[in-house]
């Protein structure tokens, strides 16, 4: 138990000491594990890793694998940018990086092989964590990376079970039975409520039948937990359960790292292979965006989601440690996953103005076509807009309709906005971060704006645009915190509203409107 307090310990310590770089934590994971190997055994610590983190980490791969699965749309990842530019950038990659792994590091061709599998998969982590942070996940570019990454993910599976070694018997033929299990499952969801029971749903199918249930039938349990979250993907609190599990397999996670870290001390060849793939890693993310132009996606799409694509991944330090043949590699990889999250972390914080510098430049790669995430020009007899349809812009907006406004409402979710359109409300695709939207987009008739969109940064420049653009309507705007009124405001917003500070007024009203009537009835 000593061993995995001083763990835990180290890995807070390292976690903590990177933020201020603007690191994910996972770097300071990982650093914490070789610091573990180096000084560990000077106080009477273990060389390698003890049976609860070891466990930890298996528990943090299934249930990142379970969450994959949910926000797997089988429509998402058939698109063909999505699936096409997956394998084509992978076997690209593969055909890319494998003979340099044979000409500099190993004469084995099989291990060659592997260790260029491993490095073409981008990190699922990193890029997921980066899009949630900035409220991208549900973006054209956010699902066309992650739709990539859900793509690669399954490869990374397949890889496993060919070369692990374990060839799967004839129980094995049950995981085609799986769809029957999807109606017994959705009932389990709708019966577990909001409470721990959710949280205890999620590990249960996750880990007992998905995880170890394959095993049983001689399939490696992380395809069985990625098979469960597919089954449940399109229930509609399949999303909630994956939040309810993102800070349990966060935790969890910080095991697998450990445990990468502790596998080994990195040598003077570990080091040198690193610092030579951290120079080729600007090539990854060349490549995806090459690919995804010529699937005729627009240059800001292509740019934004070829930088969340562009970081080796955790998933080639999970083929490395689950292939015998890979091992030796091990610790060389988890440092060179590491040195490019150093690199692709700060660059996308920075997309949008990365983007906005070079625009003229990588805008000449782009097709003279429609493109799969054209936005509109032309916005109808509306008279106000609505940004962002969730549940704040879609109140707003049945708000505006029940006064005999004509709103339009603008959202980055293709399937947010087409699901909205095919209810009947007047909803179209438009990124208010893109300024070829500002610049193509007719105004006249508008009247006024509603800023209901959650991302402050989103705000800033719907804001600053619109002024700039000689908008004088009145700009209306929500906050979800309390500094950001100031800076929405300074952007040019009339009025903001903080939107609990709203809804508790809201509330106080309704409640007077209650009491009144038996006040006066008395």
């Amino acid at each position: 138990m000593l061993f995995e307090v001083f763990a835990v310990g180290a890995a807070f310590i390292f976690g903590l000491a990177v933020r201020p770089l603007g690191l994910p934590p996972l770097v300071g994971f990982l650093a914490a594990g070789f610091f573990i190997n180096a000084v560990g055994p000077r106080f009477g610590m273990p060389a390698n890793t003890g049976p609860i983190l070891e466990y930890l980490a298996n528990l943090g791969v299934l249930l990142l694998l379970f969450t994959v699965g949910l926000k797997l749309k089988l429509k998402q990842i058939g698109e063909p940018h999505v699936i096409g530019g997956a394998l084509l950038h992978f076997a690209l990659s593969v055909a890319f990086f494998t003979p340099i792994a044979w000409l500099l590091f190993t004469p084995d061709w099989t291990v060659a092989l592997l260790v260029g599998i491993a490095l073409a998969f981008s990190s699922t982590v990193l890029a997921a964590k980066i899009l949630e942070a900035k409220r991208e996940m549900g973006s054209f570019h956010g699902r066309t990376a992650i739709g990539i990454l859900i793509v690669q993910d399954i490869i990374a599976l397949v890889v496993l079970a060919v070369f692990s070694g374990k060839v799967p018997g004839p129980w094995a033929l049950l995981v085609f039975a799986t769809p029957l299990l999807r109606p017994v499952l959705h009932r389990l969801l709708d019966l577990a409520g909001r409470d721990e029971i959710l949280v205890l749903t999620g590990m249960m199918l996750s880990l007992v039948l998905g995880g170890y249930g394959f095993e049983l039938i001689g399939l490696k349990g992380e395809i069985g937990a990625l098979v469960m979250g597919l089954l449940l993907s399109n229930h509609p609190r399949a999303g909630e359960l994956s939040k309810s599990l993102w800070a349990l397999k966060e935790v969890f996670l910080v095991g697998f790292f450990l445990s990468i870290g502790m596998s080994g001390l990195p040598d003077w060849n570990a080091v040198i292979f690193a610092v030579v793939l951290g120079l080729l890693l600007p090539l990854k993310g060349v490549l995806f965006f090459l690919l995804l132009v010529a699937f005729r996606l627009r240059a800001r799409t292509a740019f934004l989601s070829a930088l969340s694509l562009t970081a080796y991944s955790e998933f080639g330090l999970i083929v490395a440690a689950g292939i015998p043949a890979a091992e030796p590699f091990l610790v060389p990889l988890a440092i060179t996953v590491a040195v490019s999250f150093l690199a692709a972390a700060p660059l996308n914080r920075l997309g949008h103005p990365l983007y906005k510098r070079f625009e003229h430049r990588l805008a000449r790669f782009q097709r003279k076509t429609r493109h799969p995430d054209e936005q509109p020009t032309e916005l109808g007899d509306a008279n106000v807009l609505v940004f962002g349809m969730g549940r704040t812009g879609s109140a707003a907006y049945e708000a505006l309709v029940a006064e005999g406004k004509r709103p339009v409402g603008l959202d980055a979710d293709t399937y947010k906005a087409t699901a909205h359109a095919e209810a009947g409300r007047n909803v179209v695709f438009a990124d208010a971060e893109d300024s070829n939207f500002w610049n193509g987009v007719n105004l006249e008739g508008i009247e006024a704006a509603v800023l209901a969109m959650d991302d402050i940064e989103a705000k800033l420049i719907s804001a600053r645009t619109l002024r700039a653009r000689g908008f004088t309507g009145p700009i209306v705007s929500h906050a979800l915190f309390e500094d950001h009124v100031t800076k929405i405001k300074e952007a040019g917003a009339d009025e903001t509203y903080l939107t609990m500070r709203e809804a508790g007024r809201s509330l106080a009203n309704n409640a007077l409107d209650a009491i009144t009537p038996r006040n006066s009835e008395g």
